[in-house]
């Protein structure tokens, strides 16, 4: 597989959605944020995506999706990579997120679980936290 990510391209979003959709992950949110989206590109076909949605001085990491038939060749672990670093650039002080399936895949990028009560009210205040995701899932922070 010859991977590349680069920046989601405003075209890109169905293609995302139709990603999200398959993987049982929520699309609410994904337009008013999709400017901070990145992709992984085979050819010319979008084999994962990744989002961050900026809150005041903290980052809600979203929307991680891999084709089916691309796992396993390292898509997920670069397209985190990346939606990472450009946390960083930004001046975020730490990244948060839901799961109900990755806390493994997660913590390999220094990811920690916390309680919902330790995340900051402007990131609770998020779409994915109001309801897009299940109250279930498992929160995570990295601080950066």
């Amino acid at each position: 597989m010859n991977t590349r990510i680069r920046p989601a391209h405003l075209e890109d979003r169905t293609d995302v959605e139709t990603l999200l959709v398959a993987a049982d992950l929520p699309t609410d949110g994904v337009a008013e944020h999709f400017g901070a989206f990145v992709v992984a590109e085979d050819g010319a076909t979008i084999v994962g995506a990744a989002g961050v949605e900026l809150h005041g001085q903290y980052a809600l990491l979203r929307s991680v999706v891999v084709a089916s038939d691309a796992k396993g060749a390292g898509v997920g672990g670069a397209l985190t990579r990346r939606v990472i670093d450009e946390t960083c650039v930004r001046g975020a002080l730490a990244i948060y997120l839901l799961t109900t399936t990755a806390e493994r895949f997660f913590s390999r990028f220094g990811f920690e679980v916390v309680s919902r009560a330790d995340v900051p009210f402007e990131v609770q205040a998020s779409k994915e936290f109001q309801g897009a995701c299940p109250a279930s899932a498992t929160v995570m922070r990295r601080l950066l």
